[in-house]
């Protein structure tokens, strides 16, 4: 795969209007490249082609010329040197189901998407790969990292990390998307790259909880490194490298969205420490808060597994069983006393 970065003749296609897609479909746009964007909602397409904005999902935000939006995903997929999918995870399977007869052999696919399957448990790269499955495994990659689609938007300077089990792969991809506001480091775990993404906003749903309740700042930096520990036994588990969880797509992004009110997982945890109910808080929002439908996943795949998981199990008590908040806090403070890298350490 001996490929030149040439935004005059790579072709590009970006799935998923979202906040995430339209960011990343600007910073592709701002370096030269002319893309198509396949958004789903007909007004949202309307409002790019006539007003060179995306108000529903990432406002304010104008748009470049070069950015071509469609609810055709037909033509943004097709003949693409490269296609970026940037769908809500649980939307994955089936999207990548009705990609499959537009995908070009070489074609080079990237998920920017964060979650894990609720029913299978599998990642965005490997539901890629199974439902696009005439490709090689090398021509799958990921792209994560500590970065909030407006920020990226707005030029700030953001460093993620694109993971693919090719190198030469990561490489082609780092190019494509690195400028002097986006630096893109390459790794070969997408296993740990995507786990991180995904249990960080578990995390930050619990960490919204805690400053919800204005419990204070000690806390939250115990549910933060506390959390971490558990990204890395999930990981140990699932093969992941751990110095991938301790790098950008693991604490990087954790740091980012325990902390930032930016992220939508905190803004659903704030809530819920504030007294409001999830189906209250999820039907007034438009945006997807991953973290919810993940926390799911997690809790399924830890019990299959046998890992222990506690911040991450009392997440999902508060959301699908009702538990309150106080007892939730209580349960973890008063567990049994370990060690602190209990199930990390090899054994």
């Amino acid at each position: 795969m001996d490929k030149v970065i040439d935004t005059n003749k790579i072709q590009i296609g970006v799935v998923g209007g979202g906040s995430w897609g339209t960011a990343l479909a600007k910073l592709l746009a701002d370096k030269g490249f002319i893309l198509d964007l396949r958004v789903f909602e007909s007004e949202v397409k309307e409002q790019i082609e006539k007003q060179r904005e995306n108000k529903i999902f990432l406002p304010k935000i104008k748009l470049p010329e070069n950015i071509i939006p469609s609810n055709d995903l037909g033509k943004v997929v097709s003949k693409k040197d490269l296609v970026l999918v940037v769908v809500p995870s649980h939307c994955m399977r089936d999207v990548a189901a009705r990609m499959k007869e537009f995908v070009s052999p070489e074609t080079i696919i990237v998920t920017a998407s964060k979650g894990i399957e609720n029913k299978t448990h599998l990642t965005m790269t490997q539901i890629l790969a199974e439902k696009i499955d005439f490709l090689p495994k090398d021509n799958f990659a990921v792209l994560s990292g500590p970065s909030f689609a407006k920020e990226v938007a707005n030029k700030v300077p953001t460093v993620v990390a694109v993971a693919s089990i090719s190198r030469e792969t990561a490489e082609y991809v780092q190019k494509i998307f690195s400028c002097p506001t986006f630096r893109v480091y390459v790794n070969d775990d997408p296993i740990g790259t995507q786990l991180g993404g995904a249990m960080k906003n578990v995390l930050a749903i619990a960490a919204g909880i805690c400053d919800g309740m204005q419990m204070g700042l000690n806390p939250r930096a115990a549910l933060i490194t506390r959390g971490l520990t558990e990204m890395n036994r999930l990981g140990k588990k699932l093969g992941a490298d751990p110095l991938t969880l301790l790098g950008l797509a693991g604490v990087g992004d954790l740091l980012l969205t325990c902390t930032g009110a930016l992220s939508r997982n905190y803004t659903v945890g704030w809530q819920i420490g504030e007294g409001k109910k999830l189906n209250k808080i999820i039907s007034e929002m438009r945006m997807v808060a991953e973290g919810v439908k993940t926390t799911r996943s997690v809790y399924n795949l830890s019990k299959k597994l046998g890992v222990d998981l506690p911040i991450c199990n009392e997440v999902y008590r508060v959301l699908f069983e009702d538990a309150p908040v106080k007892e939730t806090v209580d349960r973890l403070m008063t567990r049994s006393l370990k060690h602190e890298l209990d199930g990390v350490l090899d054994q």
